[in-house]
Formats: structure tokens, sequence, C-alpha cells
């Protein structure tokens, strides 16, 4: 027993010793930490054990006189002990490793990728890796090739969509951004463009060295916000992109989870796939409003009533709703190639506690939230009113988020709930059975989140 009561000492001694060595200290201490935890657990498994067995068992396995009762606790108060020993080394281990990675050693390069669909909250969402200063984010890049590259939906023609997407992203998580310029319009000279989709969306391409002097007669379609930038340079951007000790990436073209298994299983790449879903209610009411044009045969219907949907805007919608239902039932099931690797996040659930979120979507990739990331949390979560419009990432999230259920007539509410039945029923949206209940603030449109939505 002195040896084990002296075992955190000497951890501590020789902690401190590889912390001033090189970054790889960190595995050896991982691997100390989880032979020494092992040993304890085996240790606390036996003891555990015996003090199940019965009084007499113990008696006469010890072939002693004694009486139950002493034998037992002494087992308890040696049980305690070692818990307490237990304790205070894993607590140790856990701060030691924090110290580390805030001294500046980052552990394994990350990949993360936030893959949602248009009106979830996602540039919201994705502002928490954002202002990560530690970590190089991508806002849609893959804008350029929808843009570029035309499919016809669903079939084969889909599934060639999604092999290209997935391509092109692989490369970007690799930092290899020269293959968007086969993408870009007009094409990049000499790796500068200005045409980089929302730019300013991104810090990393608007901070040095990326962020170039701005050039005179040089029209910047999408520039940086807070600055004044030069086109940008790709190459600069690559290698910005090479020097963060982590990539993430946001995008609202990528539906079929399947579709990702080589990049999860790229030995070069370590990625985490958080699925981003909202309320498909809340989603068609915030499309209805921000790509106003393409909804006019749903608002004329819903206020006019003169002529039923067409059933092929119905089937979008269910077809919408089913591929991310089929996604996320992948996920859940956690076939091996996605275990640990795949998070299921609801946009209601970070509206309500963003920062309990951050702090878990940060737990689940393997990164340590940084007091930037709470600060801009706290600052863009509280706002009296939305921002700048519908692309805002600025609001009063806990109110915000079901303000849709006053803006929505409930004859559009069921035919969503009629087409997109399964993928609610999984997400834990409650259907409204009438205008009333729709309205209703007191009635909960939403379940309680699932502990198995993190594998």
């Amino acid at each position: 027993m002195e040896i084990r009561r002296a075992l955190p000492q000497d951890f501590r001694e020789l902690l401190h010793c590889l912390k001033m060595r090189s970054k790889y200290a960190i595995l050896l201490v991982f691997v100390i930490g989880l032979v020494i935890i092992e040993k304890e657990n085996n240790f606390i498994s036996r003891v555990s054990d015996k003090l199940k067995q019965s009084p007499q068992a113990l008696v006469e396995a010890n072939s002693t006189e004694a009486s139950p009762a002493p034998a037992e606790n002494g087992s308890l108060a040696s049980l305690r002990e070692l818990d307490a020993a237990f304790s205070q080394l894993r607590s140790h281990l856990r701060n030691v490793t924090l110290q580390l990675a805030a001294d500046g050693d980052p552990g394994p390069r990350r990949h993360v990728l936030l893959m949602a669909t248009t009106r979830t909250g996602s540039s919201f969402v994705g502002e928490f890796f954002n202002q990560q200063g530690s970590i190089f984010y991508l806002f849609e890049p893959l804008w350029h090739i929808e843009r570029t590259v035309t499919f016809e939906p669903g079939g084969a023609n889909a599934v060639g969509s999604a092999l290209v997407y997935r391509d092109v992203l692989k490369q970007l998580l690799l930092c290899d951004l020269y293959i968007l310029e086969s993408f870009i319009s007009p094409a990049p000279e000499g790796h500068l463009t200005p045409f980089m989709f929302r730019r300013g969306s991104s810090r990393s391409l608007c901070e040095e060295p990326v962020c170039t002097p701005s050039a005179k007669k040089v029209f910047e379609k999408y520039h940086c916000k807070n600055r004044r930038c030069g086109p940008l340079n790709i190459t600069l951007a690559a290698e910005a992109c090479r020097r963060k000790q982590h990539m993430a990436l946001k995008t609202v073209r990528i539906r079929q989870l399947e579709f990702l298994q080589p990049l999860v299983e790229d030995p070069r790449l370590d990625v985490r796939i958080i699925q981003l879903v909202r309320d498909p209610r809340a989603v068609l009411a915030s499309r209805m409003v921000a790509f106003s044009g393409k909804y006019e045969t749903w608002k004329k219907w819903a206020s006019e009533g003169e002529a039923p949907l067409r059933e092929e805007e119905v089937q979008r919608l269910r077809g919408n709703c089913e591929s991310i239902r089929l996604s996320a039932e992948l996920g859940l099931r956690r076939p091996g190639w996605l275990r640990g690797r795949y998070m299921l996040v609801r946009y209601e659930d970070v509206a309500r506690a963003p920062l309990q979120k951050a702090e878990e979507m940060y737990r689940f990739a393997g990164l340590p939230l940084t007091p930037q990331v709470e600060e801009w949390i706290g600052k863009n979560t509280q706002a009296p009113r939305d921002g700048s419009g519908v692309y805002s990432t600025r609001k009063n999230s806990s109110e915000q988020f079901e303000k849709w259920r006053f803006n929505i007539p409930f004859k559009l509410a069921q035919v969503v709930q009629d087409a997109c039945a399964p993928a609610m029923r999984l997400f834990g949206y409650k259907l409204a059975s009438s205008p009333a209940a729709l309205a209703n603030r007191s009635f909960s449109l939403l379940e309680e989140a699932q502990p198995s939505w993190v594998t």
C-alpha cells in the first residue's frame, strides 16, 4: 500500500520532466497513464469481486478464525484508499494534459467536417470553429463546384455529384486548395482570385499572411469584412492551412454520409463529422424568406389556396428529409468506420445552450475550447435583435430558434409534417395537431436530446 500511495507523487515528477521535452512527450504520458489506470482498475475489480463473496467464504479462503466483519471492513478501507488515489491520479493526468495543450502542444491534427443543409444554422455553428485561432476554417468551398459542374437531381447523377464533392473535399482537408482553381470562375491567374466565395466568413483567409495589400482597380466580389485585402493568393492560403494545427470545413452540399467513408479511412486524415439538423418546418419557413423567389408556389398556395402544391415540390421536400434521415441513421448505427467519428447535433439544442453544445462538439473533436470562442459565443447569442438580416450569425439564440412557429401557416406545417414525419420522429421533433398547438409557446415541439447521438 505504501508503494501505491506514493505513486501519484512519482508520477507528477515524471510528468514534470516529460513536459519539458519534445511534443511527443504527451504520447508517452498517455501510455503510462493508461497502463497505471488499467492496473488500478484491475486491482479494484479483484477486490470488489472478493467483497461479493460471503463472509464465511472469505474466512475459509484465508484459513483464519477471524470474524468476517473486520475482514470486510479492512478490505473496504483499502478499496477506498485505492479509489481515492486512482481518482487523484486521473484528475492530475487530465490537468497536465490540458496544460500541455495550452502550452502549445496541439496533439494530433484534427479534420472537422460540419455537414448540414441550408438554413439549419450551420453558419452560426461554423463560427464556433472559425473563432478558434489554431483552426484553418473554410466556409462552403464546395459552392464553386456546384456552380461549375451541372448534375441533374436523382439517380446516377446524384451519385456522380456526391463523388465529385467527396474527392474535392478530401483534397481541401489535405490543404490542397489548388483543387478549387478548376472550379472558380473566372479562372484564377497566377494563383490569384478575387472570387473565393464568402471569403470574409473565413478568418484564416482574412488574416496575415494570407491577407495581402489590396490592389487598385481590382474588384473583390467576395472581400474580407474587417480589413482590406488584395485578391486571394491560393498559394499563401494553402501554406497557412498547413501551418495551422487543425482544419475545419462547413458544407451544405454533401448529404450522403456513406460517401464519406474513404475520407474517414484515409490514414492522412483524422476526420470528425458533425451532422447538424433542424426542425424541417423551421427550415422551410426560413428558406421562404431567404430564397423568396424559389418558393413563390408555396407562398401563393399558403396565402390564396387556389391550386394544390405541385407534386414535384412535395417530393423534393420528402427526398431532402429522407436523405438527411438516412445519413443520420447510418451514423447512429455506429459502423466500425464511423465509431467515435460521428456526432448528431440539433440546432435547437445549440440555440438553447450554445456554450454547452460548443464544449460537447469540441470534446468530440478532441480540441481545446479557447477563451476566444467562449467570448464570441457570449457576444453573439445575447443580441437584442437580429444583426443584419437572414444571414446574420448574431442573434438572441434562446428566443429566436422557435420564432418560425408564429410565421408559418399551419397548412404549410402540415405538408412538412406529412412529408418529413420519419425524420422528425428520429430527431425528436413533435407534430403539431392544430394551429393553436403550433402557436402555443408553452407546448414544446422538441423532445429531449438523446445521449446516443454522440458516437
